[in-house]
């Protein structure tokens, strides 16, 4: 028989085997689906940075040419699972808190001297006019010319017009002699009231030890700028 023919032949016999198998759904039993059961190979998986806002508090204790960070922002971190809408954070969001002043402006330019405690009319014990935060009485003599603040920690003492400048004002000074520092508002004398009531000129008076020590103010010129309003 011819070689080609017997090939059409077979051909045709396993086409009507493929069709007969295939009618009686013998072929559909065979046939093996491949399942993915690893849904995570599925998922969309990322870190999110979740950005810190800015919240502002005025004080009016602060001069308004005055505004600080309290609290520094930090930006969090968030995973989140698209697949399953699941969230873990892995670094809390830290918002920044600003402190802004709404006081009067504080920036002056006056005089700068300074005293000790056996300066003609002082008291007899060093006490300062102001009571402490603690409303106690400062001796210059037995607690020393600086005041341990709260806030700004050790400061110098200065006496000042109290009707201008209350008891507890924080200011910083610069005469361009001593290096520049923080001093407090806990003393007061006539003749700087006068000065400012009179004029409205500014003057400050820094406490030392005693009057042979005073160095480096006398009658200087020199730039002031109020950190905080009294207590």
């Amino acid at each position: 028989m011819n070689i080609y023919l017997i090939q059409v032949i077979g051909n045709f016999i396993n086409f009507l085997l493929v069709t007969i198998l295939s009618l009686f759904g013998v072929l559909n039993s065979v046939d093996t689906e491949i399942k993915n059961n690893d849904v995570s190979k599925n998922s969309y998986i990322e870190n999110q940075t979740i950005k810190y806002e800015t919240i502002y508090q005025y004080n009016e204790k602060l001069p308004s040419n005055i505004s600080k960070v309290i609290t520094k922002g930090e930006d969090g971190i968030v995973y989140i699972n698209n697949f399953d809408n699941t969230q873990i954070v892995l670094k809390e969001v830290v918002n920044e808190v600003v402190e802004v002043g709404i006081g009067a402006q504080g920036l002056f330019s006056g005089k700068l001297t300074g005293y000790g405690p056996d300066c003609p009319g002082c008291s007899t014990v060093g006490n300062v006019s102001c009571r402490t935060r603690e409303g106690v009485n400062h001796s210059l003599i037995n607690d020393g010319i600086t005041y341990n603040d709260l806030e700004y920690g050790d400061v110098r003492i200065l006496a000042a017009a109290t009707n201008a400048f209350p008891c507890g004002t924080i200011i910083s000074v610069d005469n361009g002699i001593l290096e520049k520092f923080n001093a407090i508002v806990l003393d007061t004398g006539y003749d700087m009231r006068n000065a400012w009531n009179n004029n409205g000129f500014v003057w400050f008076d820094l406490a030392f030890p005693s009057q042979a020590s005073v160095t480096n103010v006398s009658n200087s010129t020199a730039n002031f700028s109020v950190q905080r309003w009294g207590w």
